[in-house]
């Protein structure tokens, strides 16, 4: 009896080491899980990430019908090229309008959709707000920053690696030419640099985070 019961300690200590390693990758609720097809398009290649930052984007897509389904489809499709990326796809993990949210890559897979080969790619989950005709902004904005919230209790981030994508420089894998830092999202930007907008963002990231 005492050898069995050490043979299972020894076996739920083995297992819970193993399981410190493991990087979450669960879905948040109210998302539709639409992934792009394991081995193709922006996920042709499996490079596994443990998320420290979350990178947030705006589409610049203005056409009425470029919701969140619409923009999941094309990532699903492999319709979004990367010319200048290590793959030749984008690829970003959540994409946000105001009524639906859709995941297209695991948070523990890396996307191109931030700054080539460095670490805003390497190391961030990426989203994307929509900017359709027809959609409404401020509530985009409301479902990215509870969105932003729940993703940051669940990997552990803090608040202060949340950013813009303009905080990452952008130099191109193929060539290396440098193009600087976008001013991505341009909404959340005053004049084209952090200020009161973006201050406004994060505070209701940590309000909702305070809230789980």
């Amino acid at each position: 009896m005492k050898i069995a019961r050490a043979f299972l300690l020894v076996t739920v200590s083995l297992l819970a080491a193993s399981c410190a390693g493991i990087v979450s990758h669960r879905s948040p609720p109210g998302v539709t899980v639409d992934l792009v097809p394991k081995g193709m398009y922006a996920r042709r290649i499996y490079r596994p990430m443990r998320p420290t930052f979350i990178t947030i984007h705006a589409t610049e897509n203005r056409s009425r019908g470029a919701g969140a389904y619409s923009h999941a489809q094309m990532l699903k499709r492999g319709s979004l090229k990367g010319e200048h990326n290590a793959i030749g796809y984008i690829g970003w993990h959540f994409t946000i309008d105001d009524h639906s949210t859709y995941q297209s890559l695991p948070t523990n897979e890396r996307g191109e959709h931030a700054d080539y080969d460095g670490q805003g790619n390497r190391s961030s989950i990426g989203i994307e707000m929509c900017e359709n005709r027809g959609n409404d902004r401020a509530r985009t904005l409301d479902r990215t920053a509870r969105l932003t919230a729940w993703l940051i209790k669940e990997h552990g981030i803090p608040l202060s690696r949340v950013v813009p994508h303009m905080h990452w420089r952008m130099i191109r894998h193929d060539d290396h030419r440098d193009l600087g830092h976008k001013k991505c999202p341009h909404f959340l930007l005053d004049n084209g640099r952090l200020g009161p907008k973006w201050n406004a963002f994060l505070a209701k990231v940590e309000s909702y985070r305070r809230a789980l």
